[in-house]
């Protein structure tokens, strides 16, 4: 029989109230002791429990939201630190971690007391509780930055972070204020569980992402789990029987091996319904099987085997041992159809390779040499690469303000990952979906903002292909470095984003001159009056610029208005007139498309129109068609109309969406097919409005006694946006199917 089963399962929102409800004993000291000593027989004892009484005299009488004694939160936060079996001084770090921030300890009285590494370290996780999320979203931009930078020094401070976070999330409900939970639980969700996937934490990661989950999307949530619950009842036959069918395939390779399962965890399945379309029922691993074994050999033997005796499902296998992903993971990965035709998915790795699955750079450390370290040779043997992704991010800072950092960062950190190589057989990982000139980027910036072409396994490809598991990749380079139009929209890392930003950035000026003047001369215009450089002069002192470019660009940038423009030049001018002309447009519309779509390729005067065929959405990859008579119409890149332009390619112009558009709403149309039963509609509303979208109309195509097909026209910001609000919707036990909707597919 299988050795072990782990289902890990999360709270219901049911049981939220009391969700991890911080343990009314806590560890104490000797508790604390005896689980460092198991994985490091070499503990300072003496250091580890004046570190616990230390925390426990300087919180004093302090108290959490909760009523329990803060001084339980460091010390669980150290327990937590001992499942990832780090050192002494992380451990001691944990217990002081908030001493400096809220008690009169200092800095000094930390390293004479203790030691100038622990002191050093707990000021480092002092440093990032700073990073938290406010209302100034550039403040917040700017901690990040730091943030990234002092983890960047010394791992052991965001691992002691990413454990003050998980146990803050694990009684994140007791505080008082629902719009602080909401906010902890968004950069939780952004920042805190990317970076433990980063760096290979995948226990802390999961964890982080389902409790963020739970606070941000609770309808969604609920959903799933309902949905598991039921799922796994089913199962439980299927998966018994398969559990003794893969312990025989084994036990006739006469091979020893512990195996145990694996229950997907309700934010996985959320997102695999996000990015993949599919329904519940669609999901293939939400059981999966995992078989640790001794050597890397017997693992290609035991896949040898099951592939023998079970029928694989094609296109679902995944080598990660001979290529690792840059965090350290590595794992066989396969899916298999198991009794009654079910679709399994099995892993198969080393104990050392599950290990590092769960608890990444921390199971780097360990006991050589009658010393507790970090071995650096473990973290080269195993492919490891992390501190090379954290020194990405940092290379990052700089280019550009640290809004649009925070925002390549994030990017950055949200991926999954293609494997491709240099000619000379480098590796270089980068997130699905990437591009040649990802590629380029990752290689040097130089050989980015110099690529001019790709050639991909030997045949020159278009720089928009993206690129897949195993190919080589030669760049082909110019002369100068120079900005190309519409790189920005086909490329997906944060760090080819970042680069070419700063590239336009040392050339845009006269782009944004030429806009700026454009919005001028439209505004003169729409007021009977005509415009000139001189017409302007007057108003400079008001406006507080040295010249008329240096107003056209500030309207360009958008950093000056045209209602403030006009008002500068014209003083006096009626109020009310201004309003009805100026008035704010809080849609996308084809009036005001040209303030939010930007393409090289576009002529002064000539109207953009939003085709109605594909109705694009900001985030969309969008292609202008010029048309007689009508100026460019703007097409999503697969909008099915393109097709009839083909052989017109001087008619098309490529375009992309300026960054005002992020703040700007579209009308996004979903399909949708809903059962026909009371409180059905409402669910559908209430799922929405808690993603965010602003419900304008609903349609009903068809009607039946069982179901009704519908369409929703809602508001969202974006592609991101949209696909969140699709997401959720298919999380409804109502809701049968949901899709977006192209105006020919009606």
């Amino acid at each position: 029989m299988i050795d072990q089963i782990q289902t890990e399962t999360a709270p219901s929102v049911a049981d939220k109230g009391k969700l991890k409800v911080p343990a009314a004993r806590y560890l104490r000291q000797w508790e604390l002791v005896d689980k460092v000593r198991e994985y490091n027989p070499a503990v300072d004892e003496t250091l580890l429990n004046k570190a616990y009484v230390f925390s426990v005299k300087a919180h004093g009488e302090q108290l959490r939201h909760s009523g329990d004694p803060y001084y339980a939160h460091p010390i669980e936060v150290a327990g937590i630190l001992t499942q990832l079996k780090l050192d002494t001084a992380s451990i001691c770090t944990a217990l002081l971690h908030d001493v400096l921030e809220d008690t009169d300890t200092t800095y000094d009285e930390l390293a004479k007391m203790f030691t100038p590494e622990i002191a050093e370290l707990v000021q480092g996780v002092t440093k990032l509780g700073q990073v938290e999320l406010s209302g100034q979203v550039s403040k917040q931009a700017e901690n990040f930055q730091k943030f990234v930078l002092a983890m960047s020094k010394d791992l052991r401070v965001l691992l002691v972070k990413l454990c003050d976070r998980l146990h803050n999330m694990r009684t994140l409900q007791y505080h008082p204020k629902a719009s602080s939970r909401e906010r902890i639980a968004r950069e939780t969700m952004e920042i805190y569980a990317p970076l433990a996937r980063r760096i290979g934490v995948d226990s802390i990661c999961a964890e982080l992402e389902d409790l963020s989950f739970l606070h941000l999307n609770p309808s969604a949530y609920e959903s799933i789990t309902k949905r598991l619950d039921a799922w796994r009842e089913s199962q439980s036959n299927v998966i018994s029987q398969t559990s003794v069918a893969l312990r025989d395939v084994i036990d006739e390779q006469g091979l020893k091996a512990r195996i145990y399962g694996r229950e997907k965890r309700p934010y996985a399945i959320w997102r695999k319904l996000e990015r993949q379309g599919i329904s519940f029922e669609d999901v293939a691993d939400i059981y999966a099987f995992r078989i640790i074994l001794d050597t890397p050999g017997q693992c290609y033997e035991t896949l040898g085997a099951i592939h023998t005796h079970f029928r694989s499902v094609p296109g679902r296998f995944r080598d990660f041992i001979s290529t690792p992903k840059s965090n350290g993971y590595q794992s066989l990965q396969t899916t298999i159809l198991g009794p009654d035709n079910r679709r399994v998915e099995v892993q198969i790795r080393t104990h050392n390779m599950d290990e590092i699955a769960e608890r990444g750079v921390a199971a780097h450390w360990s006991y050589k040499d009658k010393q507790y370290s970090f071995d650096e040779e473990s973290a080269l043997r195993s492919g490891s690469n992390m501190m090379g992704r954290i020194r990405n991010l940092v290379e990052m800072i700089g280019h550009g303000d640290a809004d649009e950092f925070l925002e390549h960062a994030k990017l950055d950190l949200f991926t999954d990952q293609v494997f491709t190589f240099t000619p000379k057989g480098d590796l270089i990982s980068l997130p699905r979906g990437a591009t040649p000139i990802d590629f380029a980027y990752a290689v040097h910036t130089d050989v980015g903002d110099t690529c001019i072409g790709a050639i991909i396994n030997q045949k020159e490809k278009p720089l928009r292909t993206p690129l897949e598991n195993g190919d080589v990749v030669k760049i082909v380079r110019g002369g100068a470095a120079e900005p190309q139009p519409g790189w920005e929209n086909i490329v997906v890392t944060g760090r080819a984003r970042s680069a070419l930003r700063r590239l336009t950035r040392e050339t845009e000026s006269d782009e944004f001159r030429r806009i700026g003047r454009l919005l001028a001369d439209h505004a003169f215009a729409r007021e009977d009056r005509d415009f000139s450089d001189s017409a302007i002069l007057d108003a400079l002192p008001r406006l507080e610029y040295n010249s008329p470019t240096e107003a056209f660009e500030a309207l360009g940038r958008g950093e000056l208005t045209v209602k403030d423009f006009m008002q500068a030049v014209f003083p006096g001018r009626d109020e009310q007139r201004l309003v009805d002309q100026y008035a704010t447009r809080d849609l996308i519309s084809d009036n005001t498309a040209r303030l939010y779509v930007k393409g090289d390729g576009l002529r002064e005067g000539v109207s953009l129109h939003l085709a109605p065929c594909c109705s694009p959405i900001n985030g969309d990859r969008i292609m202008g068609v010029q048309s007689d008579g009508r100026g460019v119409m703007i097409h999503t890149i697969d909008c099915e109309t393109l097709a009839d332009f083909e052989d017109q390619p001087e008619r098309w112009i490529d375009l992309g969406w300026r960054r005002a558009a992020d703040h700007t709403a579209s009308i996004g149309r979903i399909s949708a097919t809903v059962e026909h039963v009371p409180g059905a509609l409402a669910d559908v509303t209430k799922i929405v409005g808690e993603v965010g979208g602003n419900l304008t109309n609903i349609k009903t195509l068809k009607r039946s006694p069982t179901f009704f097909d519908m369409v929703l026209d809602v508001e969202v910001l974006d592609t991101k946006h949209f696909a969140h609000i699709v997401a959720a919707l298919r999380t409804s036990s109502y809701v049968v199917s949901a899709r977006r909707l192209r105006a020919n597919q009606l």
